[in-house]
């Protein structure tokens, strides 16, 4: 899976591929796992996945903001944002690949 963005079917088929169930087993699977997310984040609840980081819903408050064209001050509502916090080991694992394709030397784990 190399390229821009990853896709569901791309997650799907790297499940066909690794795991051996069918394509639509696969899929299914795929679609179970992103609805658990979005439903639990949607309860606000935070979803931490081991190894890999954590998604959180952050209430944030109102605040002015400046249209960067006028400088005319905006009231921006309050609303309810999604945050995602990388684990360690995915810094590192990132890091560590960057690194590798950069030539450069990274950090070690």
């Amino acid at each position: 899976m190399t390229g821009g963005t990853v896709t569901r079917a791309q997650l799907s088929e790297a499940v066909y591929q690794e795991v051996g169930l069918s394509r639509n087993e696969s899929a299914d699977l795929v679609e179970t796992v992103l609805g658990e997310i979005s439903d639990a984040l949607s309860r606000g609840e935070m979803v931490k996945i081991s190894s890999f980081g954590s998604f959180a819903v952050r209430q944030k408050g109102e605040r002015v903001g400046r249209n960067p064209k006028t400088g005319e001050e905006v009231p921006i509502e309050p609303r309810q944002v999604l945050v995602f916090r990388a684990s360690h080991v995915l810094k590192d694992q990132i890091n560590t690949t960057l690194a590798k394709a950069s030539g450069k030397p990274g950090r070690k784990a």
